[in-house]
């Protein structure tokens, strides 16, 4: 499949730069399957779309203050940008511009946190680093910063709106947007229709974001990112008396890499495209996404080729695109 069909004219104005105020007025493209239209809500209705019996799975990581800002001994700006934890103290991260900060370098970022960069590792551009700190947790949450997308230019006033509301341990790099919707009241009012919220937790790095730039889809290379599925949240989706409702594309890829590999946690790198074998999602919550990228490629897995259909009606109804944007609920094309 070549790549270059999962590509759509995005425009500039489409792309959110703020979230909607509160996060429940979100609107809501509800598809209904092929041939029929699809309804317009917003997400606070999201309680009358759940069914009694179904199951509904959030993914509960928390962004970290991933981005640090530092200036070498010399003056220079340095970028670090903290990936994923591989021990204690260590790190691999982004450094930029890398070819500029030799092996061994330490950065201060304050009396409190010192820097250490490293070599690269086997993926092209990322750096070992380890920070020298006493308590990295408030050391981080001083200098660090919660990065935002790249696409998103404007200045957050407040950082827990790229927090969902039930973020818990911090382990992300960048958020699991789709959760970004959800409220307590519209949470509440999922167990009062009948529905069970269930947890998850998948480390969002690379292996999320990283852009297609093969030709072909299969040739795409996943990082690979940390998963953790519950027993309690696996029981609940194999006893389901209803649906099981992913709740963004990071929910949808801890839980079925936890029912292919018969393992509640560890590494993941699955890719899911077309042709794929569900074995647990029925029902999936999520932004619009980029051109070109992976979650495009997941979507279009899960109801085919009609999710361009969706996203030009959705442009066409002014809907706001990616990470601060509006949502979708898509029911799986069992085809």
């Amino acid at each position: 499949m070549q790549t270059a069909a999962f590509d759509y004219d995005l425009p500039t104005h489409a792309i959110a730069q703020v979230p909607v105020e509160p996060r429940d007025r979100a609107r809501l493209l509800v598809d209904r399957g092929k041939g029929e239209a699809p309804e317009h809500r917003t997400v606070a209705d999201l309680p009358q779309l759940v069914r009694p019996g179904d199951v509904m799975v959030v993914n509960t990581t928390r962004v970290l203050p991933a981005r640090l800002k530092l200036r070498k001994p010399t003056g220079g700006a340095v970028e670090v940008f903290l990936l994923e934890r591989t021990g204690p103290g260590r790190w691999d991260a982004l450094v930029r511009p890398s070819r500029k900060v030799a092996a061994g370098t330490r950065i201060e970022a304050g009396p409190d946190l010192v820097v250490e960069v490293g070599g690269q590792t086997d993926d092209d551009g990322v750096r070992h680093v380890i920070l020298h700190t006493t308590d990295e947790q408030a050391a981080l949450a001083r200098h660090g910063a919660v990065p935002l997308p790249p696409y998103i230019t404007a200045e957050l006033a407040d950082p827990e709106r790229y927090q969902t509301v039930f973020a818990d341990r911090p382990d992300s790099v960048a958020a699991p947007t789709a959760g970004l919707h959800l409220t307590d009241e519209v949470l509440d009012g999922c167990r009062a229709a009948g529905a069970t919220i269930a947890n998850v937790e998948l480390a969002v790095g690379l292996g999320t974001f990283k852009p297609m730039v093969a030709e072909r889809v299969e040739d795409h290379h996943m990082h690979s990112e940390r998963y953790r599925v519950p027993p309690e949240t696996l029981a609940a989706c194999r006893n389901a008396a209803g649906r099981v409702i992913a709740v963004g594309t990071t929910a949808v890829r801890a839980l079925e890499s936890a029912a292919r590999r018969q393992e509640p946690e560890g590494r993941t790198d699955l890719f899911i495209r077309r042709p794929f074998d569900w074995q647990v999602v029925d029902v999936l919550l999520t932004n619009f996404h980029l051109p070109r990228s992976s979650l495009l490629v997941l979507v279009d897995a899960f109801v085919g080729p009609r999710w361009r259909d969706l996203y030009a009606e959705a442009l066409t109804r002014q809907y706001r695109f990616l990470s601060f944007g509006d949502a979708m609920l898509l029911e799986r094309d069992p085809s």
